[in-house]
């Protein structure tokens, strides 16, 4: 007789908030808990999220667009959410919660079989601020991200002139967590990490609530997130070439 199994690959989706919150109070030897630990335990999560972002990239919460350029402009901002403002026009368009751009492409006749990808270079601030007219129109081939508290500010160079003002930018960039919200959502994280999430908190928790335990699940804590940003990732394939030389040449 076949053993019987769920049939569902769907752990992480059904996994809520309050059950990772119940989990990690467990963890530190609490049970039952209500009320304002519940809250502090949603903080802490929402903290812990924040902190992720510190710790490299996050390939689920990479996104794609196609900016609009518009001539003579140099400043397209996103902000944080649509409380702060406006974001620049996109496709997709209305992009709120964006962190940093990875790498841009200058974008022909999008959509169409003769579309095509110029590569543009990311600079620094230094190397920015050395542009002498930072208003010159041509064709963009760099771009300088700011990073403030509500929102990212991306300057192009030179500004797009009549003839590239039809082209996008297209561009990769990293999107905030999702914060944890209600206690039966879901959390905006893969099935990959639901362990280090759950030890994490554990490990905010303790400090809280069971200061000698906070060391040791610190340790819990670093060695799954180790793990897990271990897999995460976007692979390719490797090749290995061997030396060639010639003796006495």
């Amino acid at each position: 007789m076949a053993n019987t199994t769920s049939g569902t690959t769907t752990f992480d989706k059904t996994f809520a908030i309050d059950e990772i919150v119940e989990d990690a109070f467990e963890r530190i030897g609490l049970t039952n808990v209500a009320g304002y630990q519940l809250k502090s335990a949603r903080r802490s999560l929402n903290i812990l999220f924040q902190e992720w972002g510190n710790r490299g990239i996050h390939y689920w919460e990479i996104g794609e667009l196609d900016l609009d350029l518009i001539e003579g402009q140099a400043e397209y901002k996103f902000f944080r959410s649509s409380d702060d403002g406006t974001s620049a026009t996109s496709t997709p368009n209305g992009v709120y919660g964006m962190s940093d751009v990875l790498e841009a492409q200058l974008r022909a006749n999008r959509t169409q079989t003769t579309q095509s990808d110029s590569p543009m270079t990311k600079v620094d601030r230094s190397t920015y601020g050395g542009f002498s007219n930072k208003l010159s129109k041509g064709t963009p081939n760099q771009y300088w991200v700011q990073r403030f508290i509500d929102h990212i500010s991306i300057s192009v160079y030179p500004t797009p002139d009549s003839t590239n003002a039809s082209k996008d930018m297209h561009f990769y960039y990293i999107k905030r967590i999702q914060d944890a919200g209600d206690y039966t959502n879901a959390t905006d994280v893969p099935f990959r990490f639901v362990p280090c999430m759950t030890a994490g908190l554990a490990f905010y928790l303790a400090q809280k609530y069971a200061p000698q335990l906070a060391q040791q699940m610190k340790l819990y804590y670093e060695d799954e997130l180790a793990r897990a940003l271990a897999e995460d990732g976007s692979a390719s394939s490797t090749y290995i070439t061997p030396k060639v030389y010639y003796p006495g040449t």
